[in-house]
């Protein structure tokens, strides 16, 4: 298992949009996470009422190295759109469905964690491909341990370090930098709402 996978999930297409977010502290990180499902729920709605549009889903790479905030972001956005039991790293189970009712309908959340694959091979023999043509919101972590097989996502979400923090960092600094990408038309119009 890598200790530090490459920080890429595979040759992406330029990105339609992409924006810096300076996340301080872990409150800065909750409150993107509930920004980001406010957004994901708003464009569930506009899809419905678009006679021509139907919402196919969101596929949403989160990636960053081990303790940079991932898991808390899933669990933001999970709560925010009104998950109220535990949220748990699937970092075990692979998947972690939710199955939510939100103001837009049902709503299926599927948390993955990719993290133990050492083969993209695994990510196919499991089976995961259902979960992501069904509408549903599929936030992965560790996509880059699928290699390409994961397609385009909507969008990309990479957590890092604040180049500025420097030496802070190693005192411990919470704060964090979002860098998030759109590679699809509903991944860029979520992007702008955030």
């Amino acid at each position: 298992m890598p200790e530090s996978p490459v920080q890429t999930t595979q040759d992406l297409p330029p990105a339609l949009l992409e924006r810096r977010f300076d996340l301080r502290d872990e409150a800065a990180t909750l409150a993107f996470g509930e920004r980001f499902a406010h957004v994901v729920d708003g464009t569930r709605q506009h899809a419905s009422h678009a006679s021509s549009e139907r919402f196919h889903g969101l596929q949403v790479q989160l990636i960053g190295d081990l303790g940079a905030g991932k898991t808390t972001l899933v669990r933001a956005t999970l709560r925010a759109l009104g998950h109220v039991g535990r949220v748990k790293s699937p970092t075990y189970t692979l998947v972690e469905p939710y199955s939510l009712v939100i103001e837009s309908g049902p709503l299926d959340v599927y948390h993955f964690d990719l993290y133990r694959f050492v083969d993209p091979a695994e990510w196919a023999d499991a089976g995961f491909r259902e979960y992501f043509d069904a509408g549903a919101v599929c936030l992965v972590e560790w996509p880059q341990q699928a290699g390409g097989l994961l397609g385009v996502p909507d969008l990309v979400f990479q957590l890092s370090l604040p180049d500025d923090l420097g030496a802070q960092a190693d005192s411990n600094e919470e704060g964090r930098v979002l860098t998030a990408r759109a590679f699809s038309e509903t991944g860029k119009s979520c992007l702008e709402r955030c």
